[in-house]
């Protein structure tokens, strides 16, 4: 099994260090190095040796080595086509299938931990057990962050104010810590956000990019799951590598087919249900080496489109 370590993208990927900086200098045999997974093999996970376990802040419940989702029922009342789904430390799954096909509704049941009492009839454990009822009950304990397409914020708070109240929330104290969220919200928009602006005058790519640093350094979510990340205009290779690099593990709802392919699994979703789950191989390898580099040209295009620059063939390639 070959092992990644949790460091940045170009080191788990075998990515050129300016490639996603603008320099695009071709793609050498061992660009792609395709992490070997392990759902069907008994394996450990490819971070069992760097992060035994997640932790939450703020909470006497055990710690969270696994979560397991057990099938449902699909839209006809037929089983879902699977026995089980097992998520742990720096695992990531990305889930796909056309609109419609209950892509949400599964992260939905994750974030709520199902109990058989939804529409799709699954279950979901924690550490082979019912989860305990505070991780349900209140929202300063819950392990899960969910980060949706539409999030909104409707407090008329200013956004230092915004993150001293969650904070406070948490029982947590510190400027630094509010300084060091608006810091890493930064790194994954391209207009910056400033302290003082109000929540509300946020565009969508900028409060999405808070969600996702807030779930990182204050709610400390082992669990992150993100419904279209790729659609808010943040840069989602950052947003990846950032929750890889804490440990997170990840659940991407996508139609992307670069964050598709470089998780370790792909749900895919039909008719409501689960249809079934693949696991990269040796076979994606040269597809997924194409797709980054044609995902390089394109946001090296849509950064000059923002910055006002006129797109041509040579200045983009």
């Amino acid at each position: 099994m070959k092992i990644i370590s949790a460091g940045s993208a170009e080191e788990k990927f075998g990515i050129p260090p300016d490639f996603l900086n603008g320099e695009d200098k071709g793609v050498p045999d061992n660009f792609i190095r395709i992490p070997e997974t392990i759902s069907k093999s008994g394996k450990e996970s490819i971070y069992a040796n760097t992060c035994s376990s997640l932790t939450v802040h703020n909470s006497d419940n055990p710690e969270i080595s696994e979560i397991t989702i057990l099938p449902g029922i699909n839209r006809d009342g037929c089983r879902e086509n699977f026995n089980s789904i097992t998520i742990r430390p720096g695992d990531t799954i990305s889930v796909v299938g056309p609109t419609g096909s209950g892509k949400s509704a599964l992260i939905n049941d994750i974030e709520i931990f199902a109990r058989k009492d939804t529409v799709t009839g699954r279950t979901v454990l924690i550490n082979g057990e019912d989860p305990p009822d505070e991780y349900i009950r209140d929202p300063a304990k819950k392990p899960v962050a969910l980060i949706t397409q539409n999030t909104k914020c409707l407090a008329d708070l200013i956004v230092r104010d915004f993150l001293q109240m969650h904070l406070l929330s948490r029982k947590m104290t510190g400027d630094s810590i509010i300084q060091d969220t608006i810091s890493l919200a930064n790194e994954f928009t391209g207009e910056k956000i400033i302290p003082d602006v109000k929540m509300t005058s946020l565009s969508g790519g900028q409060t999405r990019s808070l969600m996702v640093a807030d779930a990182i350094i204050i709610s400390n979510a082992p669990i992150v799951l993100l419904d279209e990340v790729e659609n808010a205009g943040i840069f989602k290779e950052k947003v990846i590598e950032a929750l890889k690099k804490h440990q997170k593990s990840l659940i991407f709802v996508t139609h992307d087919p670069l964050v598709s392919l470089l998780s370790d699994r792909r749900i895919v979703m039909k008719n409501g249900a689960v249809d079934k789950i693949l696991i990269p191989g040796e076979e994606e390898r040269d597809a997924l080496r194409e797709i980054i580099r044609m995902d390089g040209i394109f946001c090296r295009m849509r950064e000059k489109i923002r910055a006002g620059e006129l797109i041509t063939s040579a200045g983009v390639i």
